[in-house]
């Protein structure tokens, strides 16, 4: 994960929620509707500031950037420090996983997915919200016509492409839900 952006420009990073506010909800709603009632075992990898565990119930998160951990923790997650490819978890420790925005920035996506499903308890689901490569704004973003310094750390996904990664961890997919430039998959652990 290409951390020094996020440890150099967290507060920036943390600020688009807030110029995005309706963006954000709306991602944060379509999140909710898919991800299971979170207890004391569910757990967001790549929280980042806390944007999406906080407002979701989500008590712990799974961060490499030091400086957003930090954010996340005032806003009242639990922070370890670590990356998807390897979780700092127990096998089955988990009722519920939730990868928002973050599968963009793993150097592994195929790994971090097995690492989802080793921690999940059977039956546990994965919800994973990213932007699509196909959305009108990544393209503008891929073709040089906008320019974004978070954006450009990333390397992005089709619905299909992050489906194939989940059923290759064996997971089931329940659901794909792609809206304005964001989709929702709901997968589950057999």
């Amino acid at each position: 994960m290409p951390q020094d952006i996020f440890e150099n420009e967290a507060e920036a990073y943390d600020e688009w929620y807030e110029v995005h506010r309706e963006v954000y909800r709306d991602e944060c709603e379509r999140i909710r509707k898919s991800l299971p009632a979170p207890d004391a075992r569910a757990v967001e990898i790549g929280p980042g500031s806390g944007r999406f565990a906080a407002p979701l119930g989500i008590p712990l998160g799974i961060e490499p950037c030091v400086a957003l951990g930090q954010m996340a923790r005032r806003r009242g997650i639990e922070v370890i420090q670590g990356v998807g490819e390897s979780l700092p978890l127990k096998n089955q420790s988990c009722s519920s996983v939730l990868m928002a925005t973050v599968i963009c920035f793993f150097d592994d996506p195929a790994r971090a997915m097995r690492e989802a499903y080793r921690v999940l308890i059977p039956g546990g689901v994965l919800v994973v919200g990213f932007l699509e490569r196909s959305s009108p704004h990544i393209q503008a973003y891929l073709h040089g016509e906008t320019e974004h310094r978070f954006l450009s750390q990333g390397r992005f996904f089709i619905s299909g492409e992050v489906e194939a990664l989940l059923i290759n961890a064996r997971f089931s997919i329940r659901s794909t839900e792609s809206e304005h430039d964001f989709c929702v998959i709901v997968a589950e652990k057999g």
